[in-house]
């Protein structure tokens, strides 16, 4: 590279190369150079600093702080930045979680990016990263801002997919609600109920999930803009949180709210740890949910074979026809990823020291992982799992027939003891329970027909 290719910029530590053409300016690049390795920071957090900063601009100029002009010019800076697409957006946001725990460089990032842009637009107005872009800001409020409507659009996104994987459920639930099953408790046999409750139960489960999350996230919605460095609020305008919060809550849709505890807000996640243990909840019964489907459709000739899944991909690089339940592998995996952020999130939580949390970047970057898997992977196994299952019929009416377990509808005629007999006879024996009830003297085949209907047992409406 030649000297075109550079330029020369200065900050409070000295001189820095820049490639020429970058918009970002020399705090970005000594980020850039120190810390090289981890994920990009997310995206859509970067959209809701922008977000941010312009309703930052127009809350000083609002409050009598800020030139109007440099208020305008900013707006119209940032617009043309959100504007972009994410591939282009990511050129000019080149840092990495890892660095400072604060995000103050990312903060910063911002910062320059929009001065630089405010200057290709008319450079005759000079915009400042940090006296003009973080006018009553400190990268210690707006960074945990950033984080918590992030992590709202975020819970969001979960909370739609967690819908249509439900409502996809419950179509299953209705057309086998009648479709008798042998139930099964520590992996044996028990007594009969339908599909169609099993599967509500599964809909149970995910309903609750989201009852759960709609209880937890307003949590969220508190903002901790306007507390500036250590919470105290120096350096802000009076009502500019407040313009602030009301504003995010135009642009995304939400109550957010800067009527808080700044000093909670900057030293602590405790909303986002609580939100996250949701997010554990689900990922738990998601687990479950998608053992039970991929095992009841294990076979087709060597498993339980109940449930046909729908062939998506070819199974095997080796064995020709062979379907796998790739979507619920898919999910299972989401799941076990969801758990283990969860242990960075609680961990990075607990580390408020003093007046500030400085785990900020991964916390933030663990959740927003977790909510993307989950809503990415349940819509999958909604729409190419579940919404393409069918039942084998004729193998759970067989398993019901040839069950052990379905004498437990003979205890309350014959008694416990008496109906244990049977059921060892017949295993025994290697006969139907029919026939050895019939055996023992205790039942007559009349009796065993009216006493033993696989679908009275499941006390089905």
């Amino acid at each position: 590279m030649t000297a075109k290719d550079f330029r020369i910029e200065s900050d409070t530590l000295g001189e820095v190369k820049i490639p020429a053409t970058a918009l970002w300016g020399p705090q970005t690049e000594r980020s850039r150079n120190n810390f090289p390795t981890g994920n990009y920071m997310p995206l859509p957090l970067i959209k809701a600093l922008l977000q941010l900063k312009k309703a930052a601009a127009q809350a000083n100029l609002a409050e009598g702080n800020f030139d109007q002009v440099k208020s305008e010019l900013i707006t119209k800076a940032i617009d043309q930045l959100l504007a972009l697409s994410d591939n282009e957006l990511r050129q000019d946001f080149p840092l990495k979680v890892y660095q400072t725990g604060s995000g103050t460089q990312t903060n910063m990032n911002v910062n320059e990016v929009v001065a630089n842009k405010a200057a290709q637009i008319n450079n005759q107005i000079e915009i400042l990263p940090n006296d003009d872009v973080n006018r009553g800001q400190s990268s210690n409020d707006i960074f945990p801002t950033a984080m918590n409507i992030t992590a709202s659009e975020a819970v969001a996104a979960v909370k739609k997919a967690a819908e249509h994987l439900i409502a996809e459920l419950k179509v299953k639930q209705n057309k086998y609600w009648r479709t008798v099953k042998i139930g099964r408790t520590h992996l044996q046999d028990a007594t009969p109920l339908t599909f169609g409750q099993e599967v509500s139960g599964w809909v149970s489960m995910l309903e609750h999930d989201l009852q759960y999350l709609e209880q937890l996230e307003g949590t969220l919605f508190e903002l901790a803009m306007g507390g500036t460095a250590v919470g105290t609020g120096l350096n802000a305008a009076p009502h500019f949180a407040d313009d602030i919060a009301e504003k995010m809550s135009q642009v995304y849709g939400m109550q957010f709210t800067a009527k808080t505890n700044k000093f909670a807000g900057l030293a602590a996640h405790s909303g986002l740890n609580v939100v996250h243990g949701a997010f554990k909840t689900l990922a738990a019964d998601l687990m479950k949910i998608a053992n039970d489907v991929r095992f009841l459709a294990s076979g087709p000739r060597a498993g339980y074979d109940e449930l046909n899944i729908p062939a998506n991909e070819p199974g095997s690089s080796i064995m020709p026809g062979k379907v796998n339940p790739t979507q619920a592998e898919a999910i299972t995996m989401a799941a076990v990823r969801v758990m283990g952020n969860d242990v960075v999130v609680d961990l990075a939580s607990s580390q408020g020291n003093f007046e500030m949390n400085v785990y900020k970047p991964v916390l933030i970057d663990a959740f927003l992982e977790s909510a993307d898997l989950l809503a990415g992977t349940m819509t999958g196994f909604a729409d190419k799992m579940i919404h393409g299952l069918t039942v084998n019929a004729t193998r759970m009416e067989e398993l019901v027939d040839n069950s052990l377990m379905t004498v437990t509808a003979l205890s309350p005629h014959i008694g416990y003891h008496d109906s244990a007999k049977i059921a060892q006879s017949a295993d025994q024996a290697g006969t139907t329970l029919k026939e050895a009830a019939i055996k023992s003297g205790k039942v007559t085949a009349d009796q065993f027909d009216e006493w033993v209907d696989p679908l009275k047992m499941t006390n089905i409406d």
